[in-house]
């Protein structure tokens, strides 16, 4: 299980340096900057800007940097927010995007989980159909759509909640019924066929020979080998509800993390760019590898195969 976990964690650890080093890279093709778009500053004040943040050493010592920075997690200033660390922006943000997220998820696994469960047991029936449209439904519908709906029939009409902004207690609802409602549909597919592939192997008719209840096969043999693929999808799904969906926050006026980053790709911001980058994929490491060891509890062959 050790070997598992380190070889894991190394795994991770190169992704998270091969995304500091891509996003720095393609920063840098892009034209322009924070610095350099400045109005009204003369050049003399530009090029002490760009000695600050090391903007005038070559590309190769620049990305030294830029790695010596998250490596001492020391993280650099914002160009664009003056005197504001990017790990400073990236904590006011995140705790908005994060209540969010969580909200989501867990709206994601109450409809999901038991849809996709319900339509396996039911293979061709009306509650299989019924249950297969809305999945499919909810997967073909963007957030661009579903959100001013939700916005539209709970904030405008019932007016029940406030249709944008983060000012209540209660703001978090509109942003996370839309988000959960498209994850859950992917989790009811995925619910729906790994639950109906396992229900027709070999252990589970064994079971079913030896007298078992069916609640018992299902819930006690059948799912604990169908949650997999769930788990599996799990990972990257809460790293990216966790920070925020651009267009959710976009339509909610929510202060989250994704918004930062809109304004960090929208005003050349480098810096933050690659720190929220490089926040969202620990995020994703941190999660997969906490799906895989959840995976390798539920199913010692991934673990032993490691």
């Amino acid at each position: 299980m050790i070997r598992f976990l380190v070889s894991r964690i190394v795994q991770g650890l190169v992704v998270i340096f091969a995304v500091i080093t891509i996003t720095f890279t393609l920063s840098k093709l892009v034209p322009g900057g924070a610095v350099r778009n400045e109005r009204n500053v003369t050049e003399e004040a530009r090029k002490a800007q760009e000695e600050y943040y090391g903007l005038n050493k070559p590309w190769i010592v620049q990305l030294g940097l830029q790695l010596k920075h998250y490596v001492t997690l020391d993280l650099p200033d914002s160009y664009h927010y003056k005197g504001r660390g990017v790990d400073e922006i990236i904590a006011s943000g995140f705790p908005v995007s994060a209540a969010v997220g969580v909200a989501a998820l867990l709206i994601a696994l109450v409809i999901g989980v038991p849809l996709g469960a319900l339509a396996a047991l039911r293979p061709n029936t009306l509650e299989d159909r019924a249950s297969t449209f809305a999945a499919t439904l909810g997967i073909c519908t963007p957030s661009m759509v579903l959100g001013p709906l939700i916005a539209m029939l709970f904030g405008l009409k019932l007016r029940w909640f406030n249709v944008a902004g983060w000012f209540d207690s209660s703001d978090w609802v509109l942003p996370a019924l839309t988000l959960g409602i498209i994850y859950s549909a992917y989790i009811a597919r995925l619910t729906r066929g790994s639950l109906r592939e396992t229900l027709a192997q070999e252990f589970i008719r064994t079971a079913r020979a030896k007298g078992s209840s069916e609640t018992s096969v299902v819930f006690l043999h059948a799912m604990k080998l169908a949650s997999l693929p769930v788990l599996n999808y799990l990972g990257p799904a809460a790293a990216g509800l966790l920070t925020g969906s651009f267009i959710v926050e976009t339509i909610f006026q929510l202060p989250g993390l994704g918004q930062f980053f809109i304004a960090a790709a929208t005003n050349g911001d480098h810096q933050l760019t690659i720190a929220i980058s490089t926040f969202y994929a620990a995020l994703i490491v941190g999660f997969n590898l906490l799906v895989d060891i959840l995976q390798a509890v539920l199913n010692p062959r991934i673990r032993l195969q490691a």
